[in-house]
């Protein structure tokens, strides 16, 4: 039998450094929408996360709990061992890739007996360090998770492989969100229009982490290719992260500073969403952006690199896939020719993502009913 706290299956969520990233931002979505009368999800973060919801994840009677970083693999993988023997949660579910080996690993040393491998991404070798050690991890990947699950098929065959995922044993869970909350709506598209003072201007947006992966070094050169088209237009970054320094100072010296603005961390996302006229997403690599599946489900058009897979279409007549090759200045033409197109349709397309299946309350129970399943199995073992 599951031991349980409180009557409550223990769910082990590890989710690495803790940013106000996707990932996070998945495993927070799927709790706020699972049965939490039978669920408890303990976040297991880093101590050198720097967004912690951690107010949020206790009221909804989760907790969280903290280990070393990862950049020391003796302390992480010691605090993660001593934790888990300590803890002994039914269910480890290890959110962090490649580095999924060193949970994973620690929970089989505990004896949780079901320890799920979850692919979020992929990579990109001009992060050499960063490949060169998931290149070293992902043939471990198979080793000591007991179950599978990717958001994607790309991101999943990129870390348990094609042999794998053709063999059924993964489980696709799509990043769902909670899509009424990004329901199109004139008046709140107004309103936040006003209130960012950009009420006539053609906005551009981009959410998520400013850093290599998420490219805004190049949205920032299609962004001055823009402006020769459409002067009036504004480009506004939500996120923070390491790389702002330096995007402020290539604003400075692209001369499109004064129509550039960082809103820093936002909560209001799902508004931000509406109130864009394009969402620019020229991403290195992905797995499944969650920005992208709430810009859809806004109405909102999406012009993104061919890194991204093709599965985040979940509306096609919104999204625009260019390469990264292509110059910027085609780049600027994509996201303007995008505005054009849907200046005058914009509407909910929250039906198209009920259908999808890229509702969290659908998902959030869909999980539930997998971990039933998986403990079920490994108890009649």
């Amino acid at each position: 039998m599951s031991r349980e706290r409180d009557g409550k299956i223990v769910i082990a969520q590890v989710v690495g450094k803790m940013t106000a990233g996707g990932v996070e931002s998945v495993v927070l979505n799927n709790y706020r929408n699972i049965d939490r009368e039978r669920f408890r999800f303990d976040f297991i973060a880093q101590e050198n996360s720097t967004v912690v919801p951690q107010e949020e994840i206790e009221d909804l009677g989760g907790r969280v709990l903290y280990v070393p970083s990862y950049s020391s693999p003796h302390a992480y993988m010691r605090g993660l061992r001593d934790l888990f023997t300590t803890e002994q949660p039914d269910i480890v579910h290890s959110n962090v890739n490649a580095l999924s080996v060193f949970p994973l690993y620690a929970a089989k040393q505990a004896h949780v007996a079901v320890r799920i491998a979850h692919s979020h991404s992929t990579d990109n070798r001009q992060e050499h360090f960063k490949s060169a050690m998931k290149s070293v991890l992902r043939p471990l990947s198979h080793i000591y998770p007991t179950d599978f699950a990717t958001c994607s098929w790309k991101s999943g065959e990129w870390l348990f492989g094609k042999k794998l995922m053709n063999s059924g044993k993964v489980k696709m869970l799509p990043n769902a969100i909670d899509v009424q909350r990004f329901q199109f709506n004139e008046s709140v598209r107004q309103r936040k229009r006003k209130e960012l003072g950009v009420d006539d201007a053609l906005v551009v947006g981009q959410v998520g982490r400013l850093c290599f992966q998420k490219n805004q070094m190049f949205s920032l050169r299609i962004f001055a290719e823009l402006l020769k088209i459409e002067p009036s237009a504004v480009l506004l970054f939500a996120g923070v992260g390491d790389d702002e320094a330096q995007l402020r100072q290539e604003a400075r010296r692209l001369g499109i500073d004064h129509a550039v603005r960082f809103l820093g961390m936002r909560t209001d996302v799902d508004e931000l969403e509406q109130a864009f006229d394009v969402v620019l997403m020229p991403s290195q690599y992905e797995g499944l952006p969650l920005s992208a599946v709430e810009a859809q489900a806004a109405g909102c058009p999406v012009v993104l690199s061919t890194e991204v897979t093709s599965e985040t279409s979940i509306i096609p007549a919104l999204m625009t896939f260019l390469p990264l090759s292509a110059p910027a200045g085609k780049w600027a033409q994509a996201l303007h020719q995008a505005v054009m197109r849907n200046q005058n349709h914009r509407e909910s397309r929250i039906q198209q993502f009920y259908e999808s299946g890229y509702d969290v309350r659908d998902s959030g129970k869909r999980l539930g009913d997998w971990y039933l399943q998986l403990l079920h199995e490994r108890n009649r073992r």
